[in-house]
């Protein structure tokens, strides 16, 4: 089952119908997208918008059955394109608070339909049984010819040329992304781009230079993320007594974490990697994506104290760093955001290791309370390191705003 790939044949881009009302981020992201909308549910739930978080989990369901997965955002250009897939979490989240057995069965094909995407191709991964992120494009994202520019009109694209004019990038073979004696990006690159946009995670330098080489990589979020679904998928069905169905999907959960453990945990820095299946060999660029299995409860004990033994590599006078590395990419150092503290916190929590936990997540409300006093308002990312969010000089590749409002900031401080 693939989506749609009629998004990037539009010529006049505008955005996608739902059939019901909905909470976007905010600033200038103003639809709906696939992974904010966990973070924002979480603060829905907290108010008691029984009703609006309702809809952002039909809504993202009708995306499935109507445009072929949970996009990115309902934008035309997105069609083809998902995100980080957390749809089971919302259900569940929701379930939670109605107990309404006959709703949660009405989202079961949604759920086993957008299962279906990420393991089949070009997402599937046969040899690992694990799943990589692959959305297709061909040519420059919209979004980023009209939104991402800098004070001299340059867009992301024409500063990721000079910088490959300028630089040698020994992370992966340049020519397969970049045409030197043209001085043009090639369409792996727009796939990269793309595909990079698909993870949620853009930019950073985790898979390479401006993250286009995700493609040859099998990502330690994304999987597990999966073997969430997996657990969830799981558990609804035994909610609804159907217990060969329930014990279908504890398998596969075992299956992936047996793999997780096998391909994405690296014994000697007591870390997880992500795995570039064309060389072999895990990518040791230590980012917070390492806490997810902790999140998701994939982590034996002793993974996990090996994960907390290399805490105060992340940790900042604000929170968790998203990298150790600073690049000028805002998924990388000093920068946070508010899910990957989340993530970590209720990951350590999950694990015993309550008082870390706890710490790391009073820096991060801290530095929100300190700079919503000055500004008035919530954004989108944190400079953690300086506790700071005035973050737009020190970004140098993609969009460099700080967006105001803003939904998963939002929903996470009233989860904490």
């Amino acid at each position: 089952m693939q989506p749609p790939d009629r998004g990037m044949q539009i010529h006049r881009h505008g955005l996608l119908y739902l059939p019901d009302s909905y909470v976007v981020p905010g600033g200038r992201f103003n639809e709906m997208y696939g992974w904010d909308s966990y973070f924002i549910q979480l603060g829905l739930l907290r108010d008691r918008e029984f009703g609006l978080a309702k809809n952002m989990v039909e809504l993202l369901s009708y995306e499935v059955e109507h445009y072929g997965t949970v996009l990115n955002a309902n934008r035309t250009y997105m069609l083809g394109r998902s995100q980080p897939p957390v749809l089971t979490r919302m259900v569940l989240a929701l379930f939670e608070h109605t107990q309404d057995r006959h709703w949660l069965r009405a989202q079961l094909p949604a759920i086993e339909r957008y299962y279906s995407l990420w393991q089949q191709p070009p997402r599937s991964h046969p040899a690992t049984g694990l799943s990589r992120y692959y959305a297709v494009a061909k040519e420059p994202l919209p979004e980023v010819v009209f939104d991402e520019k800098d004070s001299q009109g340059k867009t992301h694209y024409d500063r990721v040329r000079a910088y490959y004019r300028q630089f040698i990038i020994p992370d992966y073979e340049v020519a397969l992304f970049y045409d030197r004696a043209q001085d043009q990006l090639t369409q792996l690159f727009y796939t990269g781009d793309c595909s990079m946009r698909e993870s949620g995670f853009d930019i950073s330098n985790r898979f390479g230079a401006f993250n286009v080489d995700i493609v040859h990589y099998l990502p330690v979020c994304l999987n597990s993320l999966l073997y969430q679904m997996d657990c969830d998928t799981a558990q609804i069905y035994e909610i609804l007594n159907h217990r060969e169905q329930a014990q279908l999907w504890r398998d596969r959960a075992q299956q992936r974490q047996q793999q997780i453990d096998r391909f994405l945990w690296d014994e000697p820095s007591g870390l997880y990697f992500d795995y570039n299946f064309c060389t072999k060999t895990r990518r040791h660029y230590e980012f917070a994506t390492t806490f997810y299995p902790l999140w998701v409860g994939a982590a034996s004990a002793k993974q996990a104290k090996r994960v907390v033994d290399n805490l105060d590599r992340f940790e900042a006078a604000g929170g968790l760093l998203t990298s150790t590395y600073i690049t000028g990419n805002q998924w990388d150092a000093p920068f946070g955001w508010a899910p990957l503290q989340l993530i970590a916190v209720q990951g350590l929590c999950r694990y015993g290791y309550l008082a870390e936990g706890q710490r790391i997540g009073r820096k991060f409300v801290a530095l929100l309370v300190q700079e919503f006093e000055k500004q008035n308002t919530l954004v989108e990312k944190y400079d953690v390191w300086n506790c700071s969010a005035q973050v737009s000089q020190e970004i140098l590749f993609g969009y460099s705003s700080n967006e105001v409002g803003f939904g998963w900031t939002n929903g996470t401080f009233w989860s904490f």
